[in-house]
């Protein structure tokens, strides 16, 4: 195995993303979730270069072994691509708060992944502790700081949103966002400024661990799933979702590896994958003269 670049962060989707500068930004912040457990998944950006990594099994509330077995007895498309591919792996950062996950990815949205990293940086330069301030400091900080370390108005107001919001408990702390279902941390989590549904499904995924979600759409899961079906268009998300009804109940593990399916393709083969096709309606039929005229008469 090459030698491991520890200056080197990249994220699941990010080679996909390299097709269009603004996809690429945009989704860079949203997988930057749980950005040390994306970026020891996906430590460099070649096909095949990513070192074997291990989900700690107390971390998770499912069995990895069966859940790849599961998924290979079920779908022999997705069994050729676990088999070609290095097993499912996954690390997380123990120590970040869904608070903190969820600051950082607010300092990624629509910007470049080093732009964002040096502001987040000094984001946490405010603070005493060297960590991301906390929600009792970033209510405290005045605006302007926020606004000098980088951060748009949007961002300093959503930031601002994301603690008081901490704060009062619609937030949880880790320890209660883990008793909590899916779709309550949605409810939760999405009524913060600057953050959407897709956001809480990475947030779902490398920080909690859960074992049945689908990000529909995410650009990666499209396009490796193209891929992996002998595809030339993207799935609409609706299409994704039926799809991924097979999968139940490991739909991250059936996730991962369309990311997995997106990276070893390369560029060529995703630029090849054209957009979902639009059903369009049929144009009405143009009236000749003679019909246009008997419908005047009969006014």
């Amino acid at each position: 195995m090459p030698a491991k670049n520890p200056t080197s962060r990249t994220h699941p989707p990010s080679k996909c993303t390299h097709l269009d500068d603004l996809l690429l930004s945009s989704l860079r912040f949203l997988c930057v979730l749980c950005a040390s457990a994306l970026s020891f998944l996906f430590l460099r950006s070649q096909p095949n270069l990513y070192p074997a990594m291990t989900l700690p099994i107390s971390s998770i509330s499912f069995d990895l072994a069966e859940a790849v077995k599961y998924l290979a007895e079920r779908d022999e498309k997705l069994k050729f691509l676990i088999a070609e591919t290095d097993p499912f792996q996954m690390d997380q950062d123990h120590l970040q708060s869904p608070y903190e996950a969820l600051l950082e990815a607010i300092a990624y949205q629509s910007i470049s992944g080093k732009a964002a990293a040096t502001i987040f940086g000094r984001v946490k330069a405010l603070s005493p502790t060297g960590r991301a301030p906390s929600p009792q400091e970033m209510l405290k900080l005045r605006k302007q700081a926020l606004r000098k370390a980088g951060l748009s108005n949007a961002k300093a107001v959503a930031m601002k949103d994301l603690a008081k919001k901490t704060i009062e408990g619609i937030v949880p702390a880790l320890e209660d966002a883990q008793k909590l279902s899916d779709e309550e941390l949605v409810k939760r989590l999405t009524s913060v400024r600057g953050i959407g549904a897709w956001t809480v499904e990475m947030f779902l995924i490398f920080r909690l661990g859960r074992p049945d979600v689908l990000p529909i759409h995410d650009l990666g899961v499209q396009k490796g799933w193209s891929i992996t079906y002998g595809k030339k268009h993207k799935p609409k998300p609706k299409e994704l979702l039926a799809f991924g009804e097979r999968w139940r109940p490991y739909r991250t593990v059936a996730s991962w590896y369309m990311w997995r399916a997106c990276h070893r393709a390369g560029n060529a083969a995703l630029r090849k994958i054209r957009p979902a096709k639009v059903r369009r309606k049929p144009k009405p039929k143009r009236k000749s003269a003679g019909q246009a005229a008997r419908s005047r008469n009969r006014l």
